[in-house]
């Protein structure tokens, strides 16, 4: 160190002060670009983050809401789940294999062969008539249609 203070105390006071102001804009340079960009960067793309996550919030609140109220919400008399199930089964076009009770309001359901697409609407029909799908276990047949145990129960059961 002491070899540097020689050297600097070699020079003229111009010198002196022009290195002075370089080394005054030098630790500024580092500052700067070390510490005061990377922090403002990292603040901005955490007030990002925030933003996105109080949006998600607002949204998966909204659809909870809209789960929650279509929960309560009763439909309209139904009548007995199974002929109500058998009969919308009919208009659709599907053989049941079985239906048998499972609990009061409910049924289980086996269809042999079903096509995905007439199965997705015949399920969002029974869900507008007041019929929920409880669980749901689908088999693939090797030949573009599904195997399919349903429980099915009327809305607020």
């Amino acid at each position: 160190m002491r070899p540097l203070f020689a050297w600097f105390d070699g020079r003229s006071l111009r010198e002196k002060r022009l290195l002075l102001v370089a080394a005054a804009l030098a630790v500024l340079a580092l500052l700067w670009g070390g510490v005061v960009r990377p922090v403002g960067d990292a603040l901005s793309s955490e007030r990002e983050r925030y933003a996105d996550a109080v949006s998600r919030l607002g949204s998966t609140e909204a659809r909870v809401d809209a789960v929650v109220d279509i929960a309560r919400s009763r439909a309209v008399a139904i009548g007995p789940i199974a002929d109500t199930v058998r009969a919308a089964a009919g208009q659709a076009g599907f053989t049941l294999a079985s239906l048998d009770p499972a609990g009061p309001d409910a049924v289980k359901v086996n269809i042999q062969s079903a096509r995905p697409a007439a199965l997705a609407a015949w399920l969002a029909r029974l869900e507008a008539s007041g019929v929920l799908v409880g669980s749901a276990s689908l088999t693939n047949n090797g030949d573009r249609t599904l195997g399919v145990t349903i429980t099915l129960r009327a809305r607020g059961s």
